[in-house]
């Protein structure tokens, strides 16, 4: 196995920057939708409300998969065409943030009202206690939330292989085909898996730890 490790380190190196960057593209992006949805869905006229609990409900109860499948393979049949890796941020990006417009939507909702009345009693509109008192506190809230939602879709991002995208499963599947090496491919590729998120799991502990100091 280290042998073939040797052999196939300089294309897992490659593809794992294609998965790193992809996984925090996606997630930057999934704040703003999840953002986005939580306060249409929380403050929003009827009209926005009705879209983002549809929006919500569709995407939550469809797998990721076939939502890649339809983004990349079933638009073109409509006229619009995405490659790939803009197709694969694109539906992890919607994915993840209707889970985390939930998560976002619970941290507001933990933010007691006399807060939003002291922002408004000093003059600020709306957006301004949003962002200057409100969130800064749902963050604090939601954090764990958030650091699990990017460990996983970390993970995610290895069903962009359906879809040609050459990232670490993508890899670990051309290579096992070319050396009929598949269950050491696959092996090598999952502890690479493990490493990162283990080193993810840790940052996003050593993160919790400092906010929870900071606000004490």
């Amino acid at each position: 196995m280290l042998e073939l490790l040797q052999r196939a380190a300089p294309f897992l190196l490659q593809a794992l920057w294609t998965t790193l960057w992809i996984g925090v593209v996606s997630f930057v992006l999934s704040l703003l939708v999840g953002l986005l949805v939580a306060v249409a869905r929380m403050y929003g006229p009827w009209l926005l409300r009705a879209p983002a609990a549809v929006f919500v409900s569709v995407i939550r109860g469809t797998p990721l998969l076939t939502q890649i499948l339809l983004v990349y393979y079933g638009l073109p049949q409509l006229g619009v065409t995405i490659e790939a890796i803009p197709a694969v941020i694109l539906t992890l990006a919607l994915h993840a943030g209707a889970y985390t417009s939930e998560d976002i939507r619970g941290g507001i909702q933990s933010v007691d009202r006399g807060q939003w009345e002291a922002g408004y009693s000093s003059g600020m509109t709306f957006a301004q206690v949003m962002r200057r008192i409100i969130l800064p506190q749902a963050i604090q809230t939601i954090t764990p939330s958030l650091g699990n939602r990017f460990i996983t879709m970390i993970k995610e991002t290895s069903l962009a292989s359906v879809v040609t995208v050459v990232e670490l499963t993508r890899v670990a599947e051309q290579i096992g085909s070319a050396t009929f090496r598949y269950m050491q491919m696959f092996v090598i590729v999952a502890v690479i898996y493990w490493a990162v998120n283990s080193l993810l799991s840790l940052g996003q502990a050593k993160l919790e730890e400092r906010m929870r100091r900071a606000y004490r």
